[in-house]
């Protein structure tokens, strides 16, 4: 017998029909008509099973601080960056605990299964660090929890960053973050991607550096990342967050760039809600988008996956774990609407993230960790035009979220119906 049987599911590379079978928390077959007893057997009529979502960004240790000590009234970067070093000093471990667990039972109700959240390093206490780790602890059983040792205020900037990230480190924080662009001088912040790589090659761990998160085309410290990427044989280890300056670069600089990129086997992740709300802030018109060059980052063969980023903080009053929304947003900031793009703008929020994070046993083939999520939607284009409702998001072969099917009772004069967002078509009403 059988943990669960999910049956009659559309898989996102457009396979219908398929039955998922989960026994041990592991996919123990995928195929048609399958007739074994199971415990729990849902019919998905249809609909979209996907992995579950990831979002490979986003900074835990501020969500859902909005208005603490006050709002971001100008709403740029920098101005969120001094708001929260308002924060840091007035906020304690527990109040950090708190407002992540809350926001880790709202992203797994969303189909959120995985994500790398970014840790402030510059406190000398190490409360978000210490409060993540706990975090990271409780929230194993449903969800995956990745940190970043960030050192916000600048490794070299701030005195004991880099002290702080060591210690981190030592504590299991399990990535080496960055922030160059916030260096003091052009050459601190190349120095920064120097010694930040160095120590991640040291300690065998990956990198994923906030670089050139500005409209500066001069900020261009992850060509500096791409090259100690090969000078230390890190390939394949080390992502490259943001790269908004890349959008205002001259084309010329773009065309050597990018093959450098390809070569070292960087990631990259554009934050498409943020990168949008931030950036082109000291533009009149025209008025710069600032998400990096997504379509020419996927043609070069660079994994591209799309990021949160933020939910109501200094920096981003709105969000609601919804990687649906921010796919949404990649894609029309992009101006990805073949249907080959916009399939692949699910794909950024999904597979290309997993492997972006290293998850292992991420997917739905047979011996893949049972995780998934069922959809109100036939295939993912449909999933992002509608931001489909998660019907059931499932964790190791069990059921941890459900929510109601969206229907809508239409009374119009002689045409009573029942519409389903997910076809436009009327259903039998009961």
């Amino acid at each position: 017998m059988f943990d669960l049987i999910l049956k009659n599911a559309t898989l996102p590379d457009g396979r219908p029909g398929l039955d998922i079978a989960c026994a041990h928390g592991r996919i123990a077959a995928v195929e048609r008509d399958i007739t074994a007893e199971a415990r729990v057997i849902i019919d998905a009529r249809g609909r979209l099973v996907s992995p579950p979502f990831v979002d490979p960004h986003f900074h835990m240790d501020a969500t859902l601080s909005l208005g603490t000590p006050r709002m971001n009234v100008s709403g740029t970067l920098l101005e969120g960056i001094a708001l929260w070093g308002e924060l840091k000093p007035v906020q304690t471990v527990d109040d950090i605990i708190e407002r992540a667990l809350r926001y880790c039972d709202l992203a797994v109700a969303m189909g959120i299964g995985a994500i790398r959240s970014h840790v402030d390093v510059c406190d000398d206490d190490l409360k978000g660090v210490e409060a993540l780790l706990e975090v990271r602890k409780q929230v194993a059983p449903y969800m995956d929890l990745q940190l970043v040792a960030f050192p916000q205020d600048g490794v070299f900037r701030d005195p004991t960053a880099e002290a702080n990230l060591l210690r981190a480190l030592d504590m299991g924080v399990d990535v080496v973050g960055g922030i160059p662009h916030f260096e003091r001088t052009m050459q601190d912040g190349a120095a920064s991607v120097t010694r930040l790589c160095e120590i991640a090659a040291e300690r065998g761990l990956m990198v994923d550096m906030h670089c050139d998160e500005s409209d500066d085309p001069m900020s261009r410290h992850v060509e500096t990342l791409a090259r100690e990427t090969t000078r230390l044989g890190l390939e394949g280890r080390v992502t490259g967050s943001h790269l908004t300056s890349m959008h205002s670069m001259d084309n010329y600089y773009v065309s050597k760039l990018i093959p450098l990129m390809a070569e070292a086997g960087l990631h990259a992740i554009p934050n498409p809600l943020i990168n949008i709300m931030l950036q082109g802030r000291h533009d009149t018109y025209p008025k710069r988008r600032g998400q990096t060059r997504v379509p020419e980052l996927r043609a070069a063969g660079i994994t591209v996956g799309f990021g949160s980023d933020c939910v109501m903080d200094p920096w981003y009053s709105l969000g609601r774990a919804d990687m649906l929304d921010v796919a949404s947003m990649g894609l029309h900031v992009g101006q990805m609407s073949s249907r080959e793009d916009m399939a692949w703008c699910f794909e950024a929020v999904t597979t290309n993230s997993a492997s972006i994070m290293g998850l292992e046993g991420y997917g739905l083939n047979t011996g893949d960790a049972a995780n998934m999520v069922l959809l109100q939607a036939n295939d993912p284009i449909e999933a992002i035009r509608l931001r489909a409702t998660r019907l059931a998001v499932i964790r190791a072969g069990e059921v941890i979220a459900r929510t109601p099917e969206s229907l809508t009772t239409l009374d119009l004069p002689d045409r009573p119906q029942v519409l389903d967002p997910a076809s436009y078509a009327p259903v039998s009403r009961t």
